[in-house]
């Protein structure tokens, strides 16, 4: 992990900062690497979304004071962390990559996650309830995040935080917002709670699993908030929605991943760019009606489905090296975890350096898209 930099004032943005972060699990650390990078030039979240340890990610920064953020972040991901314990130099990555998978599948993760025995013991048809179906107990992580997230800040509502979890008896999606109940320790870690892993978690009577089955990158909770604002939203997308053709069942193993928890952040965006586009059209619509008509309720009513809010989109695409697998959201090792944090820092300093807010927005449709790997183009080399 890179050591901290100087902190900047925070540049003049166009709008409110919203950090969306996907889930992921030891891929995660990327968006360590990501929120340092906006830390260090002084840009803060107002509003953090995030699914599975995409809502641990926000529940870190939003439960700390700012300077606190990054140490935080830094002592969660380092708990974390599993030693090698085979040296790479005398059996090789692979091998040492293999053995570090195995010790986490049958050990677990100190201060994660740990076998289930109920089930091991009792087999997969053993009636134990939906709160202990699971293949591991996550009894260590509630401290793990109780000890890095200060609630108490999170609900004192200074920084917005959403995170999303799937009703496990309806299978919809359900966004809980400190800014209209208190975000518990449950809350997030319902939202990391991914089956068959881990077991589901119980709020408010009904169980919840991880937030990523239904949305890995809510982005649409942004564009659906009421009242809607100008915003520059950083999301974070740790599962490129491009790959090369896979040559091998482990290759085609992780495509799949890949593609089945970013095609609907891919799909999300067009989508929600037409619905902006038509809330656009709504509002100088309405405005082009004589003002006895603009007075009518059925008009006003119509009218409030306009909208003239400008919006961002910065996505920030990790880009996995060539020797990822199917198993890299297990790969809790030292190397892997730095690797993406470093990987999420350099990717977020090149796009920040290029301003892409500053790109001008189409006023008819409202949203720029803004990729960290897209080619750079003129008026960027020029903005910046």
């Amino acid at each position: 992990m890179n050591d901290v930099g100087a902190v900047k004032e925070r540049p003049k943005l166009p709008g409110q900062v919203v950090l969306v972060l996907q889930g992921g699990g030891a891929l995660g650390a990327y968006q360590g690497g990501v929120y340092q990078a906006l830390h260090e030039a002084g840009i803060e979240p107002d509003w953090v979304v995030g699914t599975s340890i995409g809502a641990i990610s926000g529940a870190i920064i939003a439960g700390n004071e700012v300077d606190k953020r990054l140490d935080r972040m830094k002592e969660f991901w380092g708990r974390l962390e599993r030693k090698p314990q085979w040296h790479e130099t005398l059996f090789g990555e692979r091998a040492a990559a293999t053995a570090a998978y195995l010790a986490t599948l049958t050990q677990g993760i100190n201060g994660y996650y740990s076998p289930n025995h109920a089930v091991a013991f009792g087999g997969l048809n053993a009636r134990v309830g939906v709160e202990r179906a699971a293949f591991y107990t996550i009894d260590d992580f509630r401290k793990t995040i109780a000890d890095v997230v200060d609630f108490a800040r999170v609900n004192n509502k200074q920084t917005r935080l959403t995170v999303g979890a799937v009703n496990v008896r309806t299978g919809k999606m359900h966004y809980f917002d400190n800014r209209d109940i208190p975000i518990t320790l449950d809350h997030v870690l319902a939202s990391g709670a991914l089956p068959p892993g881990f077991p589901a978690i119980r709020i408010d009577g009904d169980p919840y699993w991880d937030g990523g089955l239904y949305s890995n990158s809510p982005i649409e909770v942004v564009f659906d908030d009421n009242p809607r604002r100008d915003s520059v939203v950083f999301s974070v997308q740790i599962f490129p929605i491009t790959g090369p053709e896979p040559d091998s069942v482990m290759q085609v193993l992780s495509r799949q991943i890949d593609i089945q928890y970013a095609s609907r952040a891919d799909s999300h965006i067009p989508r929600q760019e037409h619905i902006h586009q038509l809330r656009h059209m709504v509002r100088e619509l309405v405005r082009m009606l004589p003002e006895d008509k603009r007075n009518m309720p059925e008009v006003k009513e119509m009218a409030g489905y306009g909208c003239g809010t400008f919006m961002h989109i910065v996505r920030i695409n990790a880009n996995p090296p060539h020797n990822e697998d199917y198993l890299r959201e297990i790969d809790f090792t030292t190397s892997g975890i730095g690797r993406r944090w470093r990987a999420g820092y350099e990717d977020t300093v090149r796009t920040l350096e290029r301003r892409p807010w500053a790109a001008p927005v189409d006023p008819m449709v409202g949203v720029a898209v803004h990729d960290s790997d897209a080619p750079e183009q003129p008026s960027e080399r020029a903005n910046g």
